[in-house]
């Protein structure tokens, strides 16, 4: 194993770094929230950054993401790596291509932050919608559930494809993933290079289109040719399991880090189980360790090859004892009996009950559920929420995280059940789009990352889609254990407001915990603010007996020549306040920081 080098990146970046690696063709087209997957990658050839073979990378933004996808295939189809990034309604213009890149059996990867796709309305938020359309087309399909896995999974697909000859969809939950910043461990080339086989890139270099060995591919074929050329492929795809698999053993060889088609966490003798793909898995795992502790037989698994779905290695990665199996997927499929993953567990238990293979005497209850689309939080009270309707109501296609009193498919989330974390510290800041807060905290989390080695580091941000001048909440955690949290915080022990204004509009400090510490930017001074704010924020603050600090961070700002940007005179407030890191190393990472962000804008 190489020397451990830690990033502090979000999920775009750790895919962007592994495609530009393994890849020599990019063709790319900008569409939220895939776009900074296809920057990286820009950015990284502009600086004449080489691959693993070291050649720079072509990066090539097309017209539109159908042209993309067709440019991608132009330049596998000539014997060369290539790999696109999309998301949404951009997957969507890459599908017919796709059909034929799988039906002439090229391997590529495509890394797509999942996104919601326009129905009743636009959403640029995340869930599952866009790779589901993509299900039938032929491409082999692998899950990421967190920034870490996002980068090794990167690795293993684009591994895994040049054996299997399938071209792999390698996806991570959009806006949740592909933007949290993670504090990671890198995939080196060397361990890239260990992993991808120079004799497998050769004999894709040879299937490579040219005049000098002409060959025919992509014919028209009449009913006398067709279905059987059709049936051809099916031996690629009954070995592509077990080749992830080999890719997935080999990896954590490497690195130490353990991946499997299905990977089962909880109880042995699990009595419930859920089965679930993307950032949910997370929380679904911190949510069963929890209830473990109090005694439940409780299990999730997480599935991470979705296509082609192994049916026999899913039935043995979850234990026999199971009696009742919650299955949620992160998409709608209007008018089927169920949604995707649903009825593909449903299946795979029937045909594994009918082969004799089945492990259990009686086949469990399964019930299958929808969460989580466009964004929508996903929390461990829900979690909790859907193990209790495996013993009680049962209720069938039930939604989770919203009130729904319409058809009665809710289920009641327990709002109180919240998972305490010894050691970890929360903190939120409310900005206004564009005004720099979102800029300064990602730097505030990496100068605790940086300067803490030991310590495990998160960051989201949270804004609508006007982004620039909408309302803005950065949500920043750091603990001693690894950080399993893909959800908003709702209790902080450190809270600032960086817009006087917001005290009028929000109940703010509802999301403070009790003795937490409250730092205010306001054009009134310490003693004239406390008559300026509302009756109900005082009321907070005296209630939760909270730390409350008052800054003019715009005069400072006015003074220091910063114009309007009261950002880098907030951030030096929190580490002052906070006490994260001492004055004067804080002060010396931020001017690292901030050279490093905005020094290149002149």
């Amino acid at each position: 194993m190489s020397d451990k080098n830690m990033l502090m990146i979000d999920g775009n970046t750790a895919a962007g770094l592994v495609a530009h690696a393994l890849s020599e063709v990019i063709a790319i087209y900008p569409i939220t929230p895939s776009s900074p997957m296809g920057e990286v990658a820009d950015e990284l050839s502009a600086q004449g950054k080489t691959n693993l073979w070291g050649t720079v990378p072509q990066v090539i933004e097309m017209q539109s993401e159908a042209g993309a996808a067709g440019a991608v295939h132009g330049a596998l189809t000539t014997g060369a790596l290539s790999s696109t990034f999309t998301a949404s309604q951009g997957l969507l213009l890459m599908i017919p291509n796709m059909y034929k890149i799988a039906g002439e059996l090229t391997s590529t990867v495509f890394h797509i932050a999942a996104r919601a796709l326009a129905t009743s309305s636009l959403s640029i938020f995340g869930d599952h919608q866009d790779v589901m359309a993509c299900r039938q087309t032929g491409w082999a399909m692998l899950s990421s559930n967190s920034v870490q896995e996002v980068m090794d999974i990167a690795a293993i697909a684009h591994a895994a494809t040049l054996h299997a000859r399938v071209p792999f969809l390698h996806f991570f939950d959009g806006f949740r993933t592909s933007h949290e910043l993670q504090k990671i461990e890198e995939v080196s080339f060397d361990t890239m290079r260990a992993l991808i086989s120079d004799e497998l890139v050769q004999q894709h270099r040879l299937r490579g289109l040219t005049p000098e060995k002409p060959a025919i591919r992509g014919t028209a074929q009449n009913p006398d040719t067709y279905f059987q050329s059709r049936e051809g492929v099916n031996k690629y795809y009954e070995k592509t399991a077990a080749i992830v698999q080999e890719q997935m053993d080999k990896f954590a060889a490497l690195t130490g880090r353990s991946y499997h088609l299905f990977d089962y966490f909880g109880s042995p003798d699990a009595e419930k189980v859920i089965i679930i793909m993307g950032s949910g898995a997370e929380t679904c795992e911190e949510t069963v360790e929890f209830l473990q502790s109090k005694g439940e037989k409780v299990g999730v698994l997480k599935v991470r090859l979705y296509r082609p779905f192994d049916a026999e290695i899913f039935v043995k990665s979850l234990p026999s004892t199971v009696k009742a199996i919650a299955v949620l997927d992160r998409t709608k499929e209007p008018g089927s009996i169920g949604e995707p993953l649903y009825e593909d567990v449903v299946t795979a238990l029937g045909v594994i009950a009918q082969s004799g293979k089945a492990p259990w005497k009686e086949a469990p209850l399964v019930l299958g559920g929808r969460y989580g689309l466009g964004s929508k939080e996903f929390t461990p009270a829900m979690v909790k929420a859907v193990f209790d309707n495996l013993c009680g109501e049962k209720i069938a296609g039930f939604v989770v995280g919203i009130v729904d009193d319409v058809l009665g498919k809710s289920l009641s989330v327990d709002e109180t059940f919240v998972l305490e974390e010894e050691g970890m510290k929360e903190a939120m800041f409310y900005g206004l789009g564009s005004d720099g807060t979102v800029g300064a905290n990602k730097n505030s989390i990496k100068i605790i990352g940086d300067a803490k080695p030991n310590l495990s580091a998160q960051a989201y941000f949270s804004y609508d889609s006007k982004k620039s001048g909408g309302f803005t909440v950065s949500h920043l955690r750091f603990g001693n254990k690894a950080i399993r949290r893909p959800y908003l915080i709702t209790k902080a022990d450190f809270l600032a407001c960086h817009k006087f204004s917001y005290m009028e509009t929000f109940d703010l400090l509802a999301n403070m915990k009790d003795g937490g510490t409250f730092l205010l930017n306001s054009p009134f001074n310490a003693s004239d603010v406390w008559n300026e704010i509302p009756v109900e924020a005082r009321k907070r603050v005296l209630d939760k007996k909270l730390k409350f600090y008052v800054i003019d961070a715009a005069s400072i700002a006015l003074k220091a020549g910063m114009g309007n940007r009261i950002n880098t005179v907030m951030q030096a407030a929190y580490f002052k306040i906070s006490g994260v890191l001492p004055e004067d190393e804080a002060v010396k990472y931020m001017k690292k920081f901030i050279e490093k962000s905005y020094g290149k804008k002149g």
